[in-house]
């Protein structure tokens, strides 16, 4: 059953944000999909079946593009 996990992101205001948090995510290992909004500051990560990611590993992700996030609850 694939996962999906759900961050808030703070600081993107444009496609170009957008596009910066993708690329750093997405190499993460097990992740699938990956979807980005400025707009809502939303960052939403689907894993393959069985994969997990680190929350730590997705927040250094997300500060390499420039930007911080946290957990969505």
């Amino acid at each position: 059953m694939t996962q999906t996990l759900h961050y808030t992101v703070t600081g993107m205001s444009c496609s170009h944000c957008e596009a910066a948090v993708r690329e750093e995510v997405s190499v993460l290992p097990g992740v699938t999909e990956v979807s980005v909004s400025a707009d809502d500051g939303s960052l939403v990560l689907t894993l393959a079946d069985g994969a997990t990611v680190s929350e730590a590993d997705v927040l250094a992700a997300v500060d390499e593009a420039g930007y911080q996030a946290q957990p969505r609850s």
